[in-house]
């Protein structure tokens, strides 16, 4: 460390203030995986990636399983972290005991935090990060932060109006956002916690109306991540013999620090399986050449393993057969399959500027002569 710089940092009233490479809230953070690869890829643009602390949100109509995906993160939170805790603030009362019983959930590690306005989930946040406040929550304690929903909050205002009798426009409720935000995502980044919450969304009203983020621009500016969810039927048959087997839920990236925006990526949810821990692989196995149609007339549908000299194995899958763990393990852990799909949705991390060429033309300009 030079000496400016070491003189500098002990003048700082700012106790975390170091030197950008010893900083603790720049070093590398946990990366939290998912069972689902697919999710992973949404989060982080990498098959065994995840997310990190920081916000994250969940964006899209009813029952387009929002509250599904939180619950899976929290799932992972806590079975990375045997000493993690989640405070669940909740608004909107949508989720019984027994959604968290599926996804495999201890609920006595959750604190569940009931909420009836903006205020009430401001005041209590920063009542856990307020330096006073000696039971607060400490850098290095293990705790998630989960709302649901964001977009069902009221403001306080709100309320007092409705008790009033007043029908006018509230105002407030889009600043009420952005200062919950401003004031609780800089405890987040220096504490490592990580906060997911659930947003609705609306039409714009132009010609070509697009889908927004509700709740103004706040949770925008903020998040590290948002995701607004498709969804589209995953039926087999046509007319009156058409089979509805459950949905593919299209996680489509609006906003994200680590993977290509507007990238499209399919969960599959059954109504008799659940979640598929699959979804996605075959379309990016088959786009990328790592699987191949290998079917004959009396066989048309069967699949089979391509290895690197593009040689097609001899054992033969159904598109049905795929969905198992010995089907997709060895894919997974194959590592161009990884370089593949990271290459397809990860950012990358490419030199904004080159050594040389500027140095280089400002050089040529000071060698010409430029008449006076």
């Amino acid at each position: 460390m030079s000496k400016l710089l070491e003189r500098l940092k002990s003048q700082s009233t700012i106790k975390e203030a170091a030197v950008l490479t010893e900083s603790k809230l720049y070093n590398a953070k946990d990366m939290i995986s998912t069972p689902v690869p697919a999710f992973n890829v949404a989060l982080s643009g990498k098959l065994n990636g995840g997310f990190v602390p920081g916000v994250t949100l969940i964006a899209g109509p009813s029952r387009h399983f929002k509250t599904g995906f939180v619950l899976l993160m929290i799932k992972a939170y806590l079975d990375q972290y045997p000493d993690a805790v989640v405070i669940f603030y909740d608004s909107e009362f949508g989720t019984p005991q027994s959604y968290f019983n599926a996804f495999g959930i201890d609920t006595s590690r959750i604190l569940h935090v009931p909420i009836k306005d903006m205020e009430e989930l401001k005041f209590d946040v920063m009542n856990y990060f307020d330096p006073k406040n000696k039971d607060g929550i400490k850098r290095g304690e293990k705790v998630m932060l989960a709302i649901d929903s964001l977009g069902n909050l009221a403001s306080r205002k709100e309320v007092e109006d409705a008790t009033n009798e007043k029908s006018v426009a509230d105002m407030t409720r889009a600043k009420q956002m952005k200062s919950i935000f401003r004031m609780i995502t800089p405890h987040l980044r220096m504490k490592d916690i990580p906060l997911v919450g659930i947003q609705h969304t609306y039409q714009t009203q132009e010609m070509y109306s697009k889908t927004v983020v509700s709740g103004g621009t706040g949770g925008i500016y903020s998040a590290d991540t948002i995701f607004i969810i498709g969804r589209q039927q995953d039926a087999e048959g046509e007319g009156a013999k058409k089979v509805l087997n459950g949905y593919d839920f299209i996680i489509n990236v609006e906003k994200s620090r680590y993977v290509k925006e507007k990238s499209k990526i399919p969960v599959t949810i059954s109504f008799t399986g659940g979640m598929s821990k699959w979804s996605g692989l075959f379309e990016w196995a088959v786009e990328g050449n790592f699987i191949k149609l290998n079917g004959k007339k009396e066989r048309r549908d069967a699949y089979s393993l391509v290895d690197e000299d593009g040689v097609l194995a001899e054992e033969k899958f159904t598109k049905k057969e795929l969905n198992t763990a010995d089907f997709w393990i060895p894919v997974l852990t194959n590592k161009r399959f990884q370089e593949f799909v990271e290459q397809k949705y990860k950012l990358s991390e490419v030199k904004m500027l080159s050594d040389d060429e500027i140095a280089d033309i400002y050089d040529d300009l000071d060698e010409v002569d430029v008449p006076e």
